[in-house]
């Protein structure tokens, strides 16, 4: 469904005062099945979001290739891949002034009528009449947002479907509703679904856990057997920040 074959991703490294480059991605080689979940977790600075843009073509391949549904797609645009079937969910959703949940809706769907709209949405939990006119402005809340990127980003029926830290900016209660929709939609729609996240929920909710360190898939496997290597790293799994009681099933 996906490959991922010799794929690195190097910026520009000036730290020693030496012009020179540095992997950021060093090489990871993968094959992603169609209709599986997978949860993408490791260090902050790991990897995990420059692969996950790589994969949608925000970042550029610097060597090897992304195979999609048996095409090499290395060097096509973002709209391209979106044409393709992969859709992208930033950590950080953006806002536009003026413009409503109900536009951005048809213009990711190419639908306009009412009635399918109200569909689409009603998918993901949302009350029809309290957000489908509302602007998509610094008004809303981080929930209110993550929850209309959801929507758009289920509702074009992606054959791929990537989450950057989706949990970002909501409240505990929310993830578990989030989490039980991924799965739905991946068992009506065979989506394959990859989540950026340390929470424990999400990759307790995966079929494949994959732990990446300084660019390179170290673990793949179940949540149960990758935990003495996540505490190793200092990966939390239920929170961002480990302090306080609330975070007492952090495993750093």
């Amino acid at each position: 469904m996906l490959e991922l074959k010799n794929l690195y991703f190097t910026v520009p490294d000036t730290s020693n005062g030496n012009a020179g480059e540095r992997n950021i991605i060093d090489g990871i080689n993968f094959n992603f099945e169609k209709g599986k979940f997978y949860a993408i977790t490791g260090p902050n600075g790991s990897g995990k979001t420059s692969l996950a843009k790589l994969i949608m073509g925000i970042n550029p391949v610097s060597h090897g290739s992304i195979i999609f549904d048996g095409k090499d797609i290395s060097s096509l645009s973002i709209p391209e891949r979106a044409w393709a079937g992969i859709s992208y969910s930033f950590q950080q959703p953006a806002r536009f002034k003026g413009i409503t949940f109900r536009d951005l809706l048809s213009i990711a769907t190419g639908v306009a009528d009412e009635k399918k709209l109200l569909d689409i949405i009603s998918r993901v939990g949302i009350c029809p009449l309290s957000f489908l006119d509302k602007e998509v402005d610094a008004k809303l809340s981080g929930g209110e947002i993550k929850k209309i990127e959801l929507a758009i980003t289920i509702a074009a029926n992606p054959k791929l479907a990537i989450y950057d830290e989706p949990d970002t900016g909501i409240d505990l209660w929310t993830i578990g509703p989030m989490v039980d929709l991924l799965k739905k939609e991946l068992a009506e729609h065979s989506t394959t679904t990859i989540v950026v996240s340390h929470n424990r929920i999400f990759l307790e909710a995966a079929d494949v856990i994959l732990i990446i360190d300084k660019g390179r898939f170290v673990y793949t496997g179940d949540l149960e057997n990758s935990r003495p290597l996540l505490a190793d790293l200092s990966v939390c799994t239920y929170h961002d920040s480990c302090e306080g009681e609330e975070n007492a099933g952090c495993l750093r």
